[in-house]
């Protein structure tokens, strides 16, 4: 259990750092209104692997 709060702060914690920069500098240029599919697309990865790394860690401490 405590592994699997770990795999997600730290898919919660990547997240937020993917969608806080990385896009160099607009300028003055508006914020858009709704993330770009291929943003959302690469967050559902990043969660779906810290679900999946979660999963492992739990399968395997309850293999221990």
């Amino acid at each position: 259990m405590r592994a699997r709060g770990l795999a997600l702060a730290l898919g919660a914690t990547a997240l937020l750092l993917t969608g806080c920069g990385g896009h160099g500098d607009t300028g003055n240029a508006p914020a858009s209104p709704a993330p770009a599919s291929t943003d959302v697309a690469h967050l559902q990865k990043l969660v779906d692997g810290a679900e999946s790394a979660a999963s492992s860690a739990e399968s395997d401490m309850a293999h221990d």
